[in-house]
């Protein structure tokens, strides 16, 4: 079964309350960046990741149903996009999309069920 986008499923190892800040998040094939701020919100959970040079310097917003795995011991989070999938998602700042509903649905859809990408992998 697909979990909404908007939080973490349950095989991902999320333990609501986890500071996730500074975890490196890894992409289907390489790293994308550091988690800069993250919600653990019901119905609303998301990372905001820093991706350093790789994108110039910009953040990514990504729903927390692309998080396929989070591992504490090693501080790293996996999802289920590639690079490229997450570098062409719709453009974040941070002091005009936090808390945006278009915004949100925009990326949901993106991300989600009805998206070009199908939804997360259960």
């Amino acid at each position: 079964m697909t979990e909404h986008v908007w939080s973490y499923t349950s095989t991902s190892g999320h333990l609501a309350g986890t500071d996730l800040t500074g975890y490196k998040v890894e992409a289907t094939d390489g790293s994308v960046g550091k988690v800069d701020k993250h919600s653990d919100e019901v119905g609303d959970a998301y990372l905001v990741v820093d991706t350093g040079v790789w994108i110039f310097g910009k953040e990514v917003l990504l729903p927390a149903g692309t998080v396929v795995r989070i591992d504490p011991d090693d501080r790293k989070i996996f999802v289920d996009r590639t690079k490229e999938q997450i570098k062409d998602a719709p453009e974040f700042h941070r002091d005009k999309h936090l808390g945006d509903r278009g915004y949100h649905e925009e990326l949901g859809t993106y991300y989600g069920i009805g998206g070009p990408f199908g939804g997360p992998a259960v």
